[in-house]
């Protein structure tokens, strides 16, 4: 049991509930504008997406059986703790109970369309751990942007359909606060992805991948991730200022500087010099943090807006 936990890599999978159950009942909630789900189908949402990124983690270490070998082997799942046959059943059931959900709830909202959503999802992933995560910098475009989808798909299931010309104004403002942390998601985990390719580089040349790290050179691509670093720094500081300062959200502006802009300055500094192995993991850790932190903040921005207001 705790081997497929560890294969379906349950703390991400834990995050990510974290964050759209956040997004919802710390802050949706406590806006004054209807919800298309019952909560009962939103943790069905929220299930739907866990299922399909557990199957995208499951594929990946089918197909990472190799590289895992040399990169990883005291952690290693499939083909050692789960066999390759399990492993492809246990695939198969989490897409198929995660993209079932999918099309009960667009059935729901009465978009039957919407299902596709989850299908292209479950298909982007198996094309990341087939193909693309082969392919330079594809593969990281492709995880960070599924990433930020999972923030994006809160506002396709539980606003969209409750929009109407009355509130319009009021459900664009809304969505736009979350297509902002999901373009911020996206900044973070892109960044940490290549920082993964640096700690894994050995075991990706040695199987012929093609990332970054092995095209640049390991000090190349850490000089890489030291200036990407800047632009969700400066873009944080940009966002701090024009939403939190100039609102007098100061709750808000000081939790954003000391937990957010905080640690991620200190990955650009750590950035510069890092060249091992363990510090390329300490960076991944780095920004795990930076992100939960920023996800986090969202109740922090709905809870100052309340007793501001």
């Amino acid at each position: 049991m705790l081997s497929f936990f560890k294969l379906i890599r349950y703390h991400n999978l834990l995050m990510l509930a974290f964050m759209q159950l956040l997004f919802r009942y710390a802050f949706l909630k406590w806006q004054d504008v209807p919800l298309s789900l019952a909560d009962w189908q939103y943790l069905l949402l929220v299930l739907s997406t866990v299922l399909i990124a557990a199957g995208g983690y499951v594929i990946n270490d089918i197909f990472d059986q190799d590289t895992d070998s040399e990169n990883k082997p005291n952690r290693m799942i499939v083909g050692n703790k789960i066999s390759e046959a399990a492993a492809y059943n246990i695939y198969v059931a989490l897409n198929i109970t995660g993209v079932g959900i999918g099309f009960y709830l667009s059935n729901v909202i009465q978009k039957p369309g919407f299902a596709t959503i989850f299908i292209l999802i479950a298909a982007m992933l198996y094309l990341y751990a087939t193909s693309l995560k082969q392919t330079l910098l594809i593969g990281n475009v492709i995880v960070a942007l599924l990433l930020s989808f999972s923030v994006v798909i809160i506002g396709i299931y539980d606003l969209y359909p409750a929009t109407y010309e009355g509130n319009q104004k009021q459900m664009a403002v809304l969505f736009s606060i979350l297509l902002d942390y999901a373009i911020f998601a996206f900044m973070i985990n892109f960044i940490r992805e290549i920082v993964k390719d640096l700690e894994d580089v050995n075991g990706d040349y040695n199987q012929g991948m093609n990332t970054l790290p092995i095209v640049l050179g390991v000090q190349r691509t850490s000089r890489v991730v030291f200036v990407l670093s800047f632009i969700p720094l400066l873009v944080l500081l940009y966002y701090t200022n024009e939403y939190f300062a100039s609102s007098n959200l100061y709750l808000t502006m000081l939790y954003t500087l000391l937990c957010v802009v905080g640690p991620l300055l200190y990955f650009t500094i750590k950035s510069w010099s890092a060249k091992s192995q363990k510090d390329f993991h300490h960076l991944s850790s780095v920004l795990k943090f930076v992100l939960l932190f920023g996800i986090i903040s969202i109740a922090v921005v709905a809870y100052n807006i309340k007793n501001h207001a």
